[in-house]
Order: C-alpha cells, then sequence, then structure tokens
C-alpha cells in the first residue's frame, strides 16, 4: 500500500495496513535541515518542492503538506544582493526594502524606510471595497508574503503561479505519496487582515462589520480551496489556528467561525476531495462545533497543558465522525533526548488513536525548527512494527 493509499482510506476510516505518518514541518525545519539556503526554500517554488520532498523521503511520511502558495519564477530578479549572515541571510530590494530569513523561523520583512508591514485599519475599511486593500505592501490573498508577490489581478482569481509548487511535488513523488494543499479560513484571514489584537477588539466592538468583512473573506478562502482541489491535491488542510479557547469562547466560535468555514468545506468537498481543519489550544469544548463546520477529520489536538482534550476523548466524542490527525506533544517532542522517550510518547498515541481506525500519527502543531531529525526518523519504524505485532 502507498503512503497516497493509506492516508486516502484513513481519512474515510477504511482499514490499512498500518497507520499513516504525516507531521506537519515548521518552515524553520526546513531551512535548517534540507540542505539548501533558506531563501531558495522561502521564494521559489523550486527550493520549495524540493525540501518538502526530501524530508518527506528522509522520514518516510505517508503525505506532504505544502503550506505556501507558489512563487513568481522572475520573483529573485529583483533582489539586487544577498548576504548571508551567521544567523540567517539579508536580501536587500530593488525598492530599498530588505527581507531578513532567519536560519530557523519565518523571514521578516521591512520597508526602505524601515518600518514593518501595516495592517488594514478596521474602523476605516469597507467590506464592499475589499479591492482598495491593494495598497496594502505584501498583502495578497489575505496573507502577508515579504516582499510584495506580483499583482495577482482580481482578489479572487488565482495566480497560476500559485499552483507551481504542487505541480512540482506531484512531478518528483507522482501517485505515492498523499499531496495536501492548505487554504487560511476566513477568521484567520480576519487576524492577518487587521492585526490579531484589532481584529479580537472587532468582533466585541462592531461584531456586524466584522461579520461582514468574514463574508467577504470566504469567497476568497473558497476560491483558493476550491482551485487546489481542481488541481488535484488528495486533501485540503483549512488552518484555522486562531480559533481555539485561548483566542476565542465557544459562543464567538459559533458565530465567528462556524458558518465561514462551512462554506469552504462544502466548496472542496464538493469537488470531490476531502478537507480537515488545524486549530490550536484549546478546543476541548468545541470538537463538536468543529464538527459541525462540515469538516472530515482535526488536526493538531495540542494535549495539556497547551490544549485541553486527550486523544481518547476526541475518539469518544467525535471519532465515529472525523478521522483524527496528532495529538503527540510538539513540546515535549523538543525537549526529549533519548529514543525511548520519543517511542513511549509515539506509542501513547498510537494506542488511543489506531483502535477503529481514522488515525494518522503526527505531531499536536508543527514540528519545531530546532527537533532533531533522528526523532521523527523513529516514527514510520514504530508503526510498522506495531502493525506486525
Amino acid at each position: 500500500m502507498t503512503g497516497r493509499e493509506r492516508i486516502a482510506r484513513a481519512l474515510r476510516h477504511q482499514p490499512t495496513d498500518r497507520v499513516p505518518v504525516m507531521c506537519q514541518l515548521s518552515l524553520g525545519h526546513y531551512f535548517l535541515n534540507a540542505g539548501l539556503p533558506p531563501h531558495r526554500i522561502w521564494f521559489t517554488s523550486e527550493g520549495f518542492a524540493d525540501a518538502l520532498v526530501k524530508l518527506q523521503r528522509r522520514y518516510r511520511f505517508d503525505g506532504i503538506l505544502i503550506n505556501l502558495p507558489g512563487r513568481p519564477s522572475n520573483l529573485l530578479d529583483d533582489a539586487v544582493s544577498i548576504e548571508p549572515t551567521r544567523d540567517g541571510e539579508w536580501l536587500t530590494w530593488r525598492d530599498g526594502s530588505r527581507t531578513f530569513v532567519p536560519r530557523d523561523d519565518n523571514p521578516q520583512y521591512v520597508s526602505a524606510d524601515g518600518t514593518l508591514p501595516r495592517r488594514a485599519d478596521f474602523d476605516a475599511s469597507d467590506p464592499a471595497r475589499f479591492d482598495a486593500l491593494d495598497d496594502l505592501p505584501g498583502f495578497i490573498w489575505n496573507i502577508y508574503h515579504v516582499p510584495r508577490l506580483a499583482a495577482p489581478g482580481a482578489w479572487n482569481r488565482v495566480p497560476e503561479y500559485f499552483f507551481r509548487t504542487i505541480d512540482l511535488v506531484r512531478a518528483q513523488v507522482g501517485d505515492t505519496v498523499s499531496i495536501h494543499g492548505e487554504v487560511f479560513s476566513p477568521f484567520t484571514y480576519l487576524m492577518e487582515l487587521f492585526g490579531y489584537e484589532n481584529a479580537l477588539v472587532a468582533l466585541v466592538t462592531d461584531p456586524a462589520k466584522a461579520r461582514a468583512w468574514l463574508d467577504r473573506l470566504s469567497e476568497a478562502s473558497v476560491a483558493w480551496g476550491v482551485a487546489q482541489a481542481r488541481r488535484g491535491v488528495d486533501a485540503v488542510l483549512i488552518s484555522s489556528a486562531f480559533a481555539g479557547g485561548s483566542f476565542i469562547s465557544k459562543r464567538m466560535y459559533r458565530e465567528f467561525v462556524l458558518p465561514y468555514e462551512r462554506r469552504v468545506t462544502d466548496a472542496v468537498k464538493a469537488q470531490g476531495v476531502p478537507v480537515y481543519t488545524h486549530t490550536c489550544g484549546k478546543i476541548g469544548d468545541r470538537l463538536e462545533l468543529m464538527a459541525d463546520t462540515g469538516t472530515q477529520g482535526i488536526d493538531t489536538l495540542d494535549p495539556p497543558p497547551l490544549g485541553n482534550v486527550t486523544l481518547a476523548d476526541a475518539k469518544r466524542v467525535i471519532g465515529d465522525r472525523l478521522f483524527i490527525k496528532g495529538n503527540m506533544n510538539s513540546v515535549a517532542l523538543l525537549a526529549y533526548k533519548t529514543p525511548a522517550e520519543v517511542i513511549a510518547e509515539a506509542t501513547a498515541c498510537l494506542r488511543a488513536g489506531a483502535p477503529g481506525g481514522g488515525y494518522i500519527l503526527s505531531t499536536a502543531c508543527s514540528v519545531s525548527p530546532h527537533v532533531e531529525p533522528w526523532k521523527l526518523e523513529l516514527l514510520t519504524p514504530l508503526v510498522e512494527l506495531t502493525a506486525t505485532h
């Protein structure tokens, strides 16, 4: 059974030869371990595709999550210099702006005058004039890129270069590996557009306008999610990192997240492609609401203390309706010193998650940049051994 087949069956609660393994890796982990200059991974589709495939093969993962859109082929032509330093790389652009790409973290962009990319002003914004956001440096498709990507045209028309990484990865792995695309939740887009603090305040001070913005932002989420499904990804992940109890209440989830994510899940499923949701932190009080969004699976399940739900509880509450991916303690994985500790963590997840099917072994959240590769290399041999006993 190939990794692609294995994950496809797990998503549908069908029998598999073993539990699939698929962790989401942080960008810093790729920067440190893919053997490529970090700027090549971040700024080129070819570099990111090579990093994705190289580490998938090293860790023998059954699937790959492509969590960045493709880049324009000539993006680096605008860089007038690239300076390697001990801590990362400095890129200087033709307009005088600069990007620092750390060796272990996401890039940081500053304009020519040294200021950070500005966020939209919620009070002055008009949801009916979405195209007016074009003057926000770096804000393309509701997420900040560094630097600004080439103009994509209409905000709800996906640029062709967005698909480049998907195509390159598929060309390398063929039909053997499950390829997953990613789209941000409308609620995540709201947070990125106005800034986290301002967006959260707006939910209280002007909920009607917040809902109007979520309505518009849902259209962009649907457009990119559907476009990836039509391009041939095997599943689409909705990244909804800010919808847990650490950020918003259960009532706010019902009002500001559920109906808008439902639009995305309905649209992607209409293409015949599975869709699942990544939400960090405390989600124990909203598992059933997450199921009501129409999602077919939940990714993450942060264990205590970051989260507040155990894998066994999640299986009991939603395991008959949704597949589950995750629950290995990402923070503890960083601290473990011995193979026995890693194996014990993974074995506990397998015991709780594997019965009844519909489980993918994974870290709860992204693998931290400085998690040593040998720890991830233990996972697939462990599930193979478990399957034979």
